[in-house]
Order: structure tokens, then C-alpha cells, then sequence
């Protein structure tokens, strides 16, 4: 036996006939996959070998999942100015100057750097948007070198993403299908930032066409502005809807949608779920970018979680931007990513709050495509996995813990000491600050 997790508590226990606060044994075999999933026995001595993890009662979940983020971009807050509007129009303009001087090593260092700091954070699989409006590709072949390193321990989709445009940026759509044949994984757009509305639709045909052709995924920029004449969600659904790729395709951003009127919504929502397309709200950007031309009253800039949530909809959320013109602040974060989701989707309910956790591991790993059979706490999947010091989504999410372990294909890659805090309250001098007592 290579590794046994002892006393967990499990979300999806199928199978077994258990209360929900039951304790689990999880076995890992030498090949990096669960080997067994057991009701905990306190009598029942631990294995004399392999690596031993006490839980203590802690949650053992599936790694979380980044649905959405910006690796080629990330890390470079400030270069070569500010983003001084706080507009996403002035970021793209920041970045448009800052990707001219791009190289190789650049984009690896950075793009590594906050990998490793997912990592430490429990994401093991990462979908990230690179830029092929650059004509030398550069951000693009380093961050398919940056892949094949982390392949061992982490997912990495690329999405060959048209910063600029496709049919609205010179050699837009040649750039794009070259960066499908150097080994993009997904097909991206931004229909809403093309010329005019008939080029934002040839740009969806063009990302659904190239898709289709390679057998690849469609993750879109879409409809990222407050106006709520930019409908271009309704294109990309339909166009799932009526090609081969229903559940394939994404819309990313959306945030044109919280300025949509009731009745347009409600035609929307049915449209949505019958297409089986999957929405990313991305609520650090969304909320930081969006509204920023209003007056008072100021839109929320995000899409309808909520209500796409109850039509049926996968929703995710994802962080997006990390210390780039779009957003100087992050350190990719998924519960915090959750947290700010849970305030600004409003998502406070009992039950809700375990969606937004849901929203950052299995609903993410839907529009990634993982399949169900390796990504789980189930027998014969694979060993990857966060044991999170919190009995509960809703404690986790609360309480923004870090991972007490990370393990990827049974083996530890992220280890979190526990260190409580110390107070020197009058009368009890040292002593230490549990956030999750409540008092009688």
C-alpha cells in the first residue's frame, strides 16, 4: 500500500449506506489511484508502510478546478503602465503594448510561478487563456513547454484565445489555426470586441468550424460589456445547439446578461439549457471591470449565476486575472475566488454556499470535460485529491482554509502545516483562536 488517508469525511459517499458526518479510509495503490474507499474503523491499526494521513475528521474533496485564467498575462500588473481607467478597454490596450516584448522565458517564469501557487492552493486542473493576436506565437509555444513539465501532476488546457479578434484582426483567423496545430486544446473568440455584430458572428462560426475540424473545445469571451445589446451568448448556444458540439462549448464572462431585460432572460434561459452549454463567471474581474462607465446606480457586471443555476445551466466560477492590467491584486484562490462569488451572485442560502464550492471542483471540472471516472473520491480514480481542514463546503468557504495536504496521483505535493493563531487576551495569555468554535 503506497498511502492511506484515515478518518475523512467524504461529499459523495454512493454506495454506502452512511449518515452524512460518517468517517472514511481511503486506500491509494502503487499506481496512483484509490484503491478502496472503507467506512472508518477507530480499532483497526494503520499500515506499518506507505505514507499515513490522519484527518481527524477533515474534508477530503476532489482538487479544485481553475475553469478560467490568464496564464501568459498574469504577473505583469503595472507593465508597461497602469491601467488607470480600470477598464477592461484600457487593460487590452495595456497589454496589446506589453506582449511586444514578450520571450520565451518571460511567459514560462511567470506562468510557473502561479502554478505553483495554485498547487499549494489544491488546483491540480488548470484551463488558461493565451493570446494569439501576437504574431510570433511567442506566449503560446512557452506555455505548451510549460504543459508538457506539469503533465505528471497537473491538467493544463490552453485556449488559443483571439485577444485581439479574428475576423477583425489582421491574419486573426490564420494565427488561430496555427496555434490549433502547434497543440492549443481548446478553440477561444471574442465576438463582442470585433468590428461589428455580423464579424462577431463569422468569429463564432470561424472558433466552431476550426473546433469541429480538430475534434477540440469552444471557450469564448463572450458578451464581456454592459450593454445589453451585445447578444452574442444566443449565437454560441445555438451553435452548439446544432453541431456536434452540445456540452463542448463554454461562454465565458457573459456579463452583458445582468443588464438584460426579464423577458429576453426567460426566452435565454431555456435556449441555455437546451444547448448544454457552460457559463464561467469570473466575479474579481467582472466585479472590478464591469460598470466602470455607469453613474449611480453602478451594474454588478456579473451574469445571471443564479438564475442560469436554476434553469438547469452549468455555471463556474473562475479567477481569471492574477497581478495583470485587467487586475493588479490575486493569488489564484479558488475559495477565495468562491467566496467573492458567494457575495456578489448573492448566493447566501444554506444551500447555495456548497454550490459556490461545487462551482470551483465539479462544476468547473464539467467544462474542462474531465471525465467523472478519474475525477472523484471513487474506487479506480485517480489518486488526486485536498484533504481541507473544515468539516464542511460552507466552513471552507467561510473560513478560507488552505489545503492541510495535496496529493496528485498518490503522491504528496502540497503540504500546509496547521498554525493556529495566538491571542493575548486578558486572562488567558497565549492562548490560541479557533475560528470554527462557537460558543455555548
Amino acid at each position: 500500500m503506497r498511502m492511506i488517508v484515515r478518518g475523512a469525511r467524504l461529499l459523495h459517499t454512493e454506495g454506502h449506506e452512511r449518515g452524512p458526518g460518517a468517517l472514511w479510509d481511503v486506500e491509494v495503490g502503487e499506481d496512483g489511484r484509490i484503491a478502496r474507499v472503507l467506512p472508518h474503523d477507530d480499532a483497526k491499526e494503520p499500515p506499518a508502510t506507505g505514507v499515513l494521513i490522519e484527518a481527524h475528521g477533515s474534508l477530503l474533496t476532489a482538487p479544485f478546478v481553475e475553469p478560467h485564467i490568464h496564464l501568459d498575462t498574469a504577473l505583469t500588473a503595472g507593465e508597461p503602465r497602469p491601467n488607470a481607467s480600470g477598464t477592461l478597454w484600457e487593460g487590452i490596450a495595456c497589454w496589446s503594448e506589453r506582449k511586444r516584448t514578450l520571450t520565451r522565458d518571460d511567459v514560462v517564469d511567470r506562468a510557473t510561478e502561479v502554478l505553483r501557487w495554485q498547487a499549494a492552493q489544491g488546483v491540480l486542473h488548470v484551463r488558461t487563456h493565451c493570446d494569439t493576436t501576437d504574431p510570433a506565437l511567442t506566449a503560446l509555444d512557452a506555455l505548451l513547454e510549460v504543459r508538457d513539465r506539469v503533465r505528471d501532476f497537473m491538467t493544463l488546457q490552453i485556449v488559443a484565445f483571439p485577444q485581439e479578434g479574428i475576423v477583425s484582426f489582421p491574419d486573426g483567423e490564420a494565427l488561430l489555426r496555427e496555434a490549433v496545430r502547434r497543440g492549443a486544446d481548446v478553440v477561444g473568440a471574442i465576438p463582442h470586441f470585433e468590428d461589428t455584430r455580423e464579424d462577431g458572428v463569422a468569429s463564432l462560426a470561424t472558433a466552431f468550424a476550426l473546433a469541429e475540424e480538430h475534434g477540440l473545445r469552444v471557450d469564448a469571451h463572450c458578451d464581456e460589456i454592459d450593454d445589453e445589446q451585445s447578444r452574442f451568448v444566443e449565437v454560441l448556444a445555438t451553435l452548439a445547439l446544432r453541431s456536434g458540439l452540445r456540452g463542448r462549448a463554454t461562454a465565458s464572462h457573459t456579463t452583458a446578461m445582468g443588464s438584460y431585460g426579464g423577458a429576453y432572460s426567460f426566452k435565454l434561459q431555456r435556449l441555455l439549457s437546451r444547448s448544454g452549454i457552460n457559463l464561467v463567471s469570473n466575479p474579481f474581474a467582472n466585479l472590478n471591470l464591469q460598470g466602470r462607465f455607469d453613474a449611480y446606480p453602478k451594474r454588478r457586471g456579473l451574469t445571471q449565476v443564479k438564475e442560469m443555476l436554476a434553469a438547469g445551466v452549468n455555471v463556474a466560477f473562475g479567477h481569471d486575472d492574477v497581478m495583470d492590467p485587467w487586475n493588479a491584486l490575486g493569488t489564484g484562490n479558488p475559495l477565495q475566488t468562491a467566496l467573492v462569488g458567494v457575495y456578489a451572485a448573492q448566493l447566501t442560502g444554506a444551500d447555495e454556499i456548497p454550490e459556490a464550492f461545487a462551482m470551483v471542483t465539479d462544476r468547473a471540472a464539467r467544462v474542462l470535460g474531465l471525465p467523472e471516472a478519474e475525477y472523484g473520491i471513487a474506487e479506480g480514480a485517480a489518486a488526486s485529491f485536498v484533504l481541507l481542514p473544515a468539516p464542511t463546503p460552507l466552513e471552507a468557504v467561510r473560513r478560507q482554509v488552505r489545503p492541510r495536504y495535496v496529493v496528485a496521483h498518490g503522491r504528496v505535493l502540497a503540504e500546509n502545516p496547521p498554525a493556529p493563531a495566538r491571542l493575548w487576551w486578558p486572562g488567558e495569555p497565549g492562548s490560541e483562536v479557533d475560528f470554527s468554535r462557537r460558543p455555548r
